[in-house]
C-alpha cells in the first residue's frame, strides 16, 4: 500500500514539473488589446469617477412607461409616406407590438455537453412557429366599429395616445 501511495505522489510530481517546463502560451492579439482597453478604462474611471446621478429620473421614466404601457391605453396608429407625411391607420389599444416579439423564450436547455456547457436549441411559440429574431412588422390592435382588430403593417409605425394631424385615413371615419 506505501507503494501504492509513493506511485502516485511520483506520477502527480511529475505531471506537476512537466506542466512547470511548458512556456506560457503568448497572448493573442485579440487578448493584449482586451488587457489594454481595461488598463485603459480602469485609468479612466480613477481620474473622472463615476457620474453623480441622484435623481434616477430616467430609470423612473422608464417605470411609468412600463406602468402605462400596462393598461389599456387609447391610441392612434399612423404610417409615413415617402414625403414624411402622416396618414392615420386605425384608433388602436397599446402601443403595437413589433412582429419577432415573443410570448415565450426564444430557446430552451435541451441537455449538457461533455464541458458542462449547456446545449441550447430554438423553442417554437404556442403556435407551433419559430419566431424571426428581428421583423420590420408591427402588430396594432386597431379598434375597428367597435370590435378589436389586430392589424399587420409592415411600414414603420407610429402609435400615440392622442390623434395626430394626419394628411388622410386609411379606414372611414
Amino acid at each position: 500500500m506505501k507503494r501504492f501511495w509513493i506511485g502516485i505522489f511520483a506520477a502527480v510530481l511529475m505531471c506537476t514539473l512537466i506542466a512547470c517546463d511548458e512556456a506560457p502560451a503568448k497572448p493573442t492579439a485579440d487578448q493584449q488589446q482586451q488587457a489594454h482597453q481595461e488598463q485603459m478604462s480602469r485609468a479612466a474611471v480613477s481620474q473622472t469617477g463615476m457620474p453623480g446621478i441622484n435623481n434616477f429620473t430616467e430609470m423612473k421614466l422608464m417605470k411609468r412607461i412600463y406602468e402605462v404601457r400596462d393598461s389599456k391605453v387609447a391610441t392612434f396608429s399612423y404610417v409615413t409616406d415617402m414625403n414624411g407625411r402622416l396618414w392615420h391607420v386605425c384608433d388602436s389599444i397599446g402601443y403595437g407590438l413589433p412582429y419577432g416579439v415573443q410570448y415565450s423564450s426564444p430557446s430552451k436547455v435541451v441537455g449538457y455537453a461533455n464541458g458542462g456547457s449547456a446545449n441550447i436549441m430554438p423553442q417554437s411559440e404556442p403556435n407551433g412557429l419559430f419566431m424571426p429574431p428581428s421583423a420590420e412588422g408591427t402588430w396594432v390592435l386597431c379598434t375597428l366599429g367597435g370590435k378589436e382588430q389586430p392589424l399587420y403593417i409592415e411600414p414603420r409605425v407610429i402609435v400615440s395616445p392622442v390623434k395626430l394631424n394626419a394628411v388622410g385615413s386609411w379606414t372611414k371615419q
